[in-house]
């Protein structure tokens, strides 16, 4: 099978890339003493700044880029296809991701193309992003609306990441983004919701939005919107704002404390 062009999948996968500089980070302390860390949020963020460069190069395989715009070279120069009536085996072999880090091993890409949702599964099989491991599956569910004015994907999440000093963090469960178009960046506005648990150093974090999070493309933080994070019994409520494009936010602790943090 030759390369398929679906615009929605590149999309989507692009987009995953581009969230990936709206990370959050907050510090907070409830009542009883237990805390939920800046460094322990970065790290529930990781895995998707991390499967996003990922993402990031199969946009371009999904999207036949070529040319000399390509974030990881051509095909042949540094990595391989091969590709089935259901997708593609590719191979990367010390390709250079956006001019920093270098990528090496096999993604297994399988997809189904329905008349309202199509389906793709990327499996990363020791999956290297400069010295970071990858394993595990990432499947994205997508739709567009009958005009195209927006596109709706949830990824389902079950993988691992190893990090350079050995320890490993795990991710599970879904987020559904949401990219209604605009006519500028400022007039296109991107959503997020979902449930999903992260486990590192011998913590769970189970993290659930109670209002989705909103924002402008041109915003570098999400805008609108709360979400939980529980830990060992804590659970902080994260509101992101009144809809103003500023790096403020609100943590709300179970005792009714609340804190005004810098995103």
């Amino acid at each position: 099978m030759k390369k398929f062009n679906l615009r929605n999948l590149s999309i989507a996968f692009l987009t995953i890339a581009f969230l990936g500089f709206q990370s959050c980070s907050e510090d907070g302390m409830s009542g009883d003493g237990e805390t939920l860390s800046q460094a322990e949020l970065q790290t529930i963020l990781n895995t998707d700044d991390i499967a996003g460069a990922v993402d990031t190069a199969l946009a371009e395989i999904i999207g036949g880029d070529s040319d000399e715009s390509a974030t990881v070279g051509k095909e042949g120069e540094c990595y391989s296809t091969e590709y089935t009536e259901t997708g593609f085996v590719a191979t990367f072999n010390n390709c250079v991701l956006n001019g920093t880090d270098n990528i090496n091993g096999t993604v297994t890409a399988t997809y189904e193309v329905g008349s309202e949702m199509t389906t793709f599964t990327a499996t990363y099989q020791d999956f290297y992003v400069g010295n970071i491991k990858v394993n595990g599956t990432r499947t994205f569910e997508i739709s567009s609306s009958t005009e195209q004015t927006s596109v709706s994907f949830s990824i389902i999440s079950d993988m691992s990441i190893e990090m350079e000093d050995g320890s490993v963090i795990s991710e599970n469960g879904t987020k559904t983004f949401t990219i209604a178009f605009g006519d500028s960046l400022e007039g296109t506005m991107i959503s997020i919701s979902g449930s999903w648990n992260v486990e590192a150093d011998g913590n769970v974090y189970a993290v659930e939005t109670l209002e989705d999070l909103q924002g402008s493309a041109a915003c570098e933080h999400m805008t609108t919107g709360t979400m939980v994070v529980s830990k060992n019994g804590l659970a902080v409520t994260v509101d992101f704002g009144n809809g103003e494009c500023d790096d403020v936010a609100t943590l709300i602790y179970p005792n009714g404390a609340t804190e005004e943090i810098s995103l």
